[in-house]
Formats: structure tokens, sequence, C-alpha cells
């Protein structure tokens, strides 16, 4: 701020004139007298010197200390104005003066402890020690002061101090959550705005965030959409998306915020990015739930949402196609979502975007869309998805996390009756072959997975699984072999899906693919011994994996009987027994088969 020593140190203590009226100076002790002095020459070389110790805190300390108003409103002064500049983490004397100046009669004394405090609290060590030392209780009692500049260092100090972790839950304990929620209502902006920021950093666990709705913040947040400022409608977004985040939180916003979604969309067309990026993360959590999902849509929030797809902002981006993934969820936007006429434009945005993130969002949007629909999607296929889902395949740059949504894709693909040829013939089964043996655990394990749900097609289509048998990389009977061979540290969940493979190889009407299965050196044989592993099942059907009433015939709808891990979410894990036990019963489901099949 630029202030010189007269204006913060009393007039009659920076004259220089011997010649002066002392009769209208303070009455000075010689100890404040040295003090006042020191402080004057000090401050007009401040830059240099530290009043955070020694004799400058010494001499800063007797003005607090003082009684005399004008020592103390020149060392609140002092300390509000050098900590602007310097937010050093500091010592426990140099904290006491000005939590005891926070207590101070006169309000512009507070004002300007609390201003100070508030500086040195943008530093973690100062927070702590703040709140350690009982900081928090004055400044409490000065936010309910009348006083609007009062209000303004006393919230905005807090808000501060609510940015460290150890500090939250004293604050949400303490009483100030109610007040902090009716100043977030405040007339004055500036008192607005650091309240919201306060509530805003209350937000970030669960258990505050339950204590904040019972502070009765929700409805004050919504409210703060509504006004014209983009602070507050950064901090409001910002606080509803986490609160959105607990099952509980966005219950509760359906419940009791009507207005919520129609104030949402309306920011999702405002020219402050950062707000726009915020609301729509707000809308991705909220959609979490199907009720929000399609209410998001009926109001009219993909009229919003899509344009920002072709954002040249990557952060708008983001949170736009994660919004869309979530909506995309739902059955009954499947249709909105098509005929607004974007699916070529996320198609393209696969390949074009070089953010994994969007990649994976948009992978994932699409694989539900698919999912949703159980009409013709060969739109999809027609709009170039298959040609941009390979290029990302292929370009070595892809990230394991886009390589993942893109397994997890195909595999929703190949069971859709429309859109299954396009990835039995696409040259996928050669791209997904050597992700069998990804060090990756999430990518080997889907890449198998997928490759047993192509395999469920083989009667319509073993063509270009025969092409795959031995190449790339040694092709199909090389993973299938790896994974039957006798080896204690083959994962029994990796075997399993390589036994269901086999068997739907067996399965299939493809003589040239039953030949090659039966006529492989070691893949029949190690399964044998797999099978003669539990002698004990004695063949009884309950035990078996296999549920058919023959093992003639083809049965194109068999999929592995595993979710396939998704990164929505983690996989459930079956027990270990039950693993080996499957396992084990569809290695003699295959042997059975193999005794009935003429080769």
């Amino acid at each position: 701020m630029g202030a010189t020593c007269s204006s913060i140190l009393p007039s009659s203590c920076c004259r220089q004139d011997e010649g002066s009226n002392r009769e209208e100076e303070p009455l000075l002790a010689d100890k404040e007298r040295r003090a006042v002095n020191m402080l004057v020459e000090l401050f007009e070389r401040r830059s240099t010197v530290s009043f955070y110790e020694g004799e400058p805190l010494s001499a800063l300390s007797t003005l607090a200390y003082s009684d005399i108003y004008h020592l103390q409103l020149s060392a609140a002064t002092v300390f509000s104005e050098v900590s602007e500049m310097d937010t050093r983490p500091v010592a426990r004397e140099a904290l006491e003066p000005i939590l005891y100046m926070l207590q101070s009669p006169h309000i512009d004394v507070q004002n300007g402890a609390s201003a100070a405090l508030g500086n040195l609290a943008v530093n973690v060590e100062n927070k702590l020690l703040i709140m350690r030392m009982g900081g928090l209780e004055p400044l409490i009692r000065q936010m309910l002061s009348p006083n609007i500049d009062a209000q303004v260092n006393s919230v905005g100090c807090i808000t501060n101090l609510a940015t460290a972790d150890e500090n939250k839950t004293p604050i949400a304990k303490s009483g100030a959550l109610l007040p902090l929620t009716r100043l977030a209502r405040s007339r004055d902006l500036r008192v607005q705005r650091n309240a919201a920021g306060a509530l805003l950093n209350m937000t970030h666990s669960a258990e505050h965030r339950q204590q904040l709705i019972g502070a009765g913040a929700v409805p004050v947040l919504v409210e703060l959409l509504g006004l014209d400022d983009p602070e507050l409608q950064y901090y409001a977004t910002t606080a509803l998306s986490n609160i959105a985040v607990d099952d509980s939180g966005r219950q509760l916003l359906w419940n009791t915020q009507p207005v919520l979604i129609d104030a949402l969309i309306r920011l999702v067309d405002t020219s402050t990015i950062k707000v726009q990026c915020q609301t729509l993360l707000t809308l991705r959590n909220l959609a979490s739930d199907d009720q929000f999902q399609v209410q998001i849509v009926e109001k009219g929030g993909l009229d919003s949402l899509l344009p920002l797809l072709q954002s040249a902002y990557d952060p708008l981006v983001i949170s736009a196609s994660a919004c869309l993934r979530n909506l995309s969820i739902h059955p009954d936007n499947e249709k909105p979502i098509l005929d607004s006429g974007i699916l070529t434009c996320l198609i393209s945005l696969i390949t074009q975007s070089g953010n994994e993130e969007v990649q994976c969002h948009l992978i994932s949007a699409l694989r539900n869309l698919v999912a949703n629909n159980n009409a013709d999607n060969t739109s999809f296929a027609e709009a170039g998805l298959f040609d941009h889902v390979k290029e990302v395949m292929e370009n070595p740059a892809s990230s394991d996390l886009v390589i993942g949504e893109v397994i997890a894709a195909l595999n929703v693909f190949v069971i859709n009756e429309s859109l299954w040829p396009y990835v039995l013939n696409g040259g996928f089964i050669e791209l997904l072959i050597p992700l069998t043996r990804s060090s990756v655990p999430e990518l080997q394990y889907n890449a198998c997975v997928t490759l047993s749900s192509i395999a469920a097609k083989a009667n319509e289509g073993s063509e270009s699984l025969v092409r795959a048998w031995d190449r790339p990389d040694g092709g199909l009977q090389s993973y299938l072999a790896a994974f039957l061979a006798i080896d204690e540290g083959m994962d029994p969940m990796l075997r399993s899906i390589a036994l269901w493979t086999v068997l739907l190889f067996l399965e299939s009407e493809s003589p040239d693919l039953i030949r090659l299965v039966t006529s492989h050196p070691s893949i029949i044989r190690n399964i044998e011994k797999i099978a003669a592993a539990n002698a004990s099942s004695d063949g009884d059907p309950r035990n078996s994996a296999y549920t058919g009433d023959s093992f003639a015939g083809p049965r194109s709808s068999r999929a592995f009987e595993s979710d396939i891990y998704d990164q929505d979410g983690e996989n459930t894990e079956e027990n270990d027994d039950d693993v080996y036990t499957r396992m084990v019963n569809l290695a003699q489901d295959v042997v059975s088969l193999v005794n009935t099949l003429e080769y």
C-alpha cells in the first residue's frame, strides 16, 4: 500500500521538530517512545527489515500491548502493512501481539490485526499455528460484528485457515459455519466472496459437507448461482460440485433444489471460462444419478454442452466430455444425443484431441450409446468409429488409460448385432493379441475378455480368427498355449478366460478352427491336465461352468461371465476358491466336448 511512517504511527511521534507543542502529544512511557522512534526509522527501510523477530518485533509488541489507542492502532497497521509483502513462517512470539490486538475494544485495531492474520495465513505453517494459539474464536467474534471491514478481514482469514486439512474439523465444530452461511448473503461483495470461499474450502471431505448441509449452506450456494459476479458463481458451482460427489448430497439437491439444473444450464453459456468448466463438472457429478441424467437433457443441457466439445480450450473440452460421458449412461438420452447430430464430431475428436482425458470420456460415451441402443447401430460405423478407434490403438503415443477404454468399448461393440462384423473383420484381433502379454493387469485382462467375446462370434465369421491363429507375434495359438501351460504362477482367472475361448472355438461350426485347436501340440494336452486336477467333481453337472444340453452347435451370444475392467470403477473380484473351481470345471467341459468331436 506504500504507507509512510506518518500514516501509520501517531503524527506527533513522527515529528522531528523539538519545538513542537509537547502538551498535545500522547503521554508515552520511555519504552514506548523508544519503540516509536525505532519503528519510524525501521519503517523507512522496511523492505530490508524483518518485523517478526528481534528488536523490530520487540518494538511492535511494546506498541501492541500499550494502553494508548493510537499506539495499538499503529502496531496493528504496521503488522497489516508488512504482512502484505512478507508472509514467511513466523514464531509464536510474532503472533502473540497480533492475537492480543484481535481482542482490542477498538474495531479498527481488530481490523488491522485480523488483516495481518489473514495475510500470514496464506502460509501453511502459519495457518496451523494460528489455530493452535486459539486464533479462531476471536475471529468468529469479529465476524459477528456489524462492521463491514471487520467482516471482510475476519472471514477472509477464516477462508485462508480453512484451506489446511488439519483446521477444517475445528472450524466446522466451532460454530463458524452458521455465520459464514449468513454472510454469504451479505450485501457487501467482499464479504460475500470471502464467505463463499470459506464455505467452498469446507467441502473437501464428506464429513464437512454434511456439516455444511446442516448449517443450511446449500440453498445459499444455489442462490449465488444467479448473481452476476463470476467469483461467486465459481465458488458456488465448485462447492455444489463437491457436495454432489456424495450420494446423500445429490439426493438432497434433487429433493430440495428444483431450480438447480436450470441455473447451472444458464451458467454453461457464461463468458467466464472457469465458471463454464466448473459448471460442467457440477453437472457431471449430478449426472451420476439417473434422475439428473434425464433432467439435464430434458431441460436443454445438450444444446449448451455439445458446442463446447469443439472449443479450442482443453479444460473446457475435458469438462464437456466428462459431462457427456455421464449423460450417455441413461438409455433415454441416447436418442437426443444422436439426434443432435454430434456423432461424427464425437468420433473425430477421438483422434483429433491430444488430451487423454477427452479421449477416454468420448470413447466411454460412445460405448454407452451403443450399449443403450438395441436398434441398428451401423451409423456409428458409417461415421468412421472403427477407423478412429483403430488409429488410437495403433498410435504408440496412446496412453494405457486410453487403450483400456478402447478395449472396454470393443467388448461392447462386438456383442452388438450391428457392429460385431466391424470388430471381427477390422483387424482388431491382431491388435488385441499383443495386449494379452501387457504388463498392465487391466489391459491384459480386458484384452483377453474381449478376445473371448470375439470368439463367441466364431460361427458367423471364423475366417478372421483362422487368419490370426499364428500371427502376429505367434497369434491366438501362442496366447492360448501360454495361458494354458502348466505354470503355478498363472492367474487362474486369465487361464479361465483362455479355457472359455477354446470352448467357444470348439463349439463353432468352423472345421478350420476346430482343427487348429485340436491339432495344437499343447493346448488340449494341458487342458486335460488342468481338468484332472479336480477328480472329486466326478462330472457332477452342478459343478460345471457349461450348462448347455449338449456340446454341439453354436452359441454366438455367450460371453465370459466376469466383469470387464472399466475405467469408471473397480472390477469385483471373485473368491479365489470359486475362480479355481470354475477354471477346473471349464477344463473338464473342454475335455468332454473334445471327446464328442470327430476330427
